[in-house]
């Protein structure tokens, strides 16, 4: 592509449209964990050795998103986006009156729901693990809380698509689009 058709004039300098923000790895981890994540609940009933194939598949992507969290490019580095309680409490106050602030990266809300949805995912794959082992083979409780937590997870993923929705609209940029490109307006 063109770098040309990133920048935009502004009298004599020529100031960036638009930015890198979310590197490769981040893009094809979170559209393969939403590819595995939907074949992965449809099959669970039905196709034993594909679902557990895709289960390993998401816990190896997982544990990769986890170290990125630590040494990846800025906005994909926990540092970048976790936020305490009172402040991702003021960011959806303020998103609701329709004032929050807009990020580059994720916001307290998003970055509480990229833990969110590692945390739901990793019990997922944690108990789905155990059920195949001698020890927990066929324990009614290992069962119950790995489709608890699939059950959890599809809840936060249509909070979590929600929040996209809404502050697509709020902020007025397609944050599906960035997720695709890995670039957002500056």
């Amino acid at each position: 592509m063109d770098a040309r058709a990133d920048m935009a004039e502004a009298g004599s300098a020529t100031l960036p449209v638009t930015v890198r923000v979310w590197d490769p790895f981040i893009r094809i981890f979170h559209w393969s964990l939403v590819a595995l994540f939907a074949f992965a609940f449809v099959t669970g009933d039905e196709w034993d050795k594909p679902h557990e194939i895709a289960g390993y598949t998401i816990a190896g992507l997982i544990a990769l998103r986890v170290i990125w969290g630590f040494v990846g490019t800025k906005h994909a580095r926990f540092t970048d986006f976790v936020a305490g309680p009172g402040k991702v409490a003021g960011y959806l106050k303020d998103a609701i009156a329709l004032r929050a602030k807009r990020y580059l990266g994720h916001n307290p809300a998003g970055g509480a729901m990229v833990l969110a949805l590692i945390a739901a995912i990793s019990a997922i794959c944690a108990t789905g693990y155990m059920m195949e082992t001698n020890m927990f083979w066929g324990v009614d409780w290992v069962e119950e809380v790995h489709e608890f937590a699939a059950n959890a997870t599809l809840i936060l993923i249509v909070l979590h698509i929600g929040g996209v929705i809404f502050a697509s609209m709020e902020h007025g940029e397609n944050l599906v689009r960035a997720m695709v490109t890995g670039k957002k307006r500056v």
